[in-house]
């Protein structure tokens, strides 16, 4: 199978690589190229379609090393393996890497709940001294006097402003954001599907039906067109007696004729993905199980409501708000005594519901607002912005004497882009 690489993310590599191999008269080159963006897009597997295609080696790390029951563990790890490479240099004559994925994960800070460790803290550390040190590593309680041979180190991760600034600044890592555009999209996911026949207009297509998706939907796509098959076979076979069909059998592996791969029947299956998606984000069960910062969960829309998750540090259950207007005739026309949201707002609320977004509120007294503790408040469902800013204003009405932060929702990419406090209470200190 060819699978494609981004001429960007070819030429990024290469130089990095390249040019700390090279000697270049006064020329400080960083040790360590930082590769970022958003899960999914293939930033590890196009690393190992480099180093293929320039024919070079990696030495491998991963997060889940990087932490340790023996303090100091990671940060000898990371040496050891660092060294390794150079002397794989010395003995085949070929290029190595350093790489270490989701490097984010395992040394960053995602939120207050990270605990941040003494391992934490040598692993940033150690990458810290090598990258000033190249050629000077050294184990501990041994010395080594011969200079070491310079490996240049990758990193993947999704949020590089997790790590510890020092770590990532210029002189010590060159950062890479990687965002396939959409010539890369389209290559990237020919490629998935070069096997199947698929024309690159069967790709555009395909690629434009779901412009939200990472690059790895695509690849979980293709293995779902197999599922009828498999469970055609398992029938056939009887689910008893499956394993030893399957498992060292003499009859060898079974072979399957080639799935139905029209353009139809990929959207199909895709669109299936992308409401189980959905679900999981609908749902996000962990907050009703974990009641994780006093959020309630809101119920499908299929279900018949029932009581929310309490709020943290509540013994009372709370039922998620939905704001509806009008929603009886004695509620109508009904306004508070005076207007609560200053005109900056109010023309934020009216550019951000012109965009699609999708508006709620959180509110919570001081001890809350210390532990990060919000509650879930109204959600507005429309997007005219009268009737949202007469909502709102009610709430802050309702709340007098609380803090309320107004919440904006990119309903398409699932993730909030707006986090205002618009109101505090009068006696506060802050």
């Amino acid at each position: 199978m060819s699978y494609y690489i981004s001429p960007r993310f070819l030429d990024k590599l290469a130089i990095h690589i390249t040019k700390n191999y090279l000697e270049l008269h006064n020329v400080r080159v960083p040790l360590i190229l930082g590769i970022h963006g958003r899960k999914g897009e293939g930033k590890s597997f196009q690393c190992e379609l480099v180093f293929e295609r320039m024919g070079i080696e990696a030495v491998r790390m991963s997060a889940g090393e990087l932490e340790s029951p023996d303090a100091g563990d990671p940060g000898r790890l990371i040496r050891l393996r660092y060294r390794e490479a150079a002397e794989l240099v010395k003995v085949r004559g070929k290029m190595f890497v350093l790489i270490i994925n989701d490097l984010d994960i395992g040394a960053g800070r995602i939120d207050r709940g990270t605990q941040y460790t003494v391992n934490t803290q040598l692993v940033n550390g150690t990458l810290m001294n090598i990258a000033d040190n190249p050629t000077d590593v050294q184990l501990p309680g041994s010395y080594d006097s011969n200079p070491l041979q310079r490996i240049p180190i990758i990193v993947t991760g999704n949020d590089f402003s997790t790590l510890y600034a020092p770590l990532i600044r210029d002189g010590r890592m060159e950062k890479f954001y990687w965002e396939p555009n959409q010539e890369d999209r389209i290559g990237i996911v020919g490629g998935i599907f070069a096997e199947d026949g698929l024309s690159r207009t069967t790709i555009e297509q395909l690629v434009d039906t779901f412009p939200q998706q990472a690059i790895d939907f695509f690849s979980a796509l293709r293995s779902r067109i197999y599922d009828e098959q498999i469970r055609e076979f398992i029938h056939h076979i009887g689910i008893d007696k499956i394993s030893s069909r399957v498992v060292n059998s003499v009859e060898g592996s079974p072979n399957f004729p080639k799935p139905d791969f029209t353009l139809s029947r990929l959207i199909e299956f895709g669109e299936l993905m992308r409401g189980e998606q959905e679900r999981v984000e609908t749902l996000k069960l962990a907050r009703e199980y974990n009641k994780v910062l006093g959020e309630t969960i809101p119920e499908p829309p299929s279900q018949k409501p029932d009581v929310g998750a309490k709020h943290l540090g509540d013994n009372s259950s709370v039922k998620p708000k939905v704001y509806r207007p009008n929603s009886s005739p004695a509620d109508r026309g009904k306004t508070p005594s005076r207007k609560l949201i200053d005109l900056e707002t109010q023309k934020q609320i009216r550019e951000f519901l012109a965009q699609g977004y999708r508006l709620s509120i959180e509110y919570a007294n001081e001890r809350r607002v210390r532990n990060n503790a919000w509650q879930t408040g109204i959600t507005f469902p429309g997007n005219e912005a009268p009737e949202v800013i007469m909502a709102l204003d009610q709430s802050l009405a309702d709340h007098q004497g609380e803090y309320v932060r107004l919440i904006g929702i990119d309903p398409k990419a699932k993730r909030r882009v707006l986090e205002k406090i618009i109101q505090r209470p009068v006696m506060s200190n802050e």
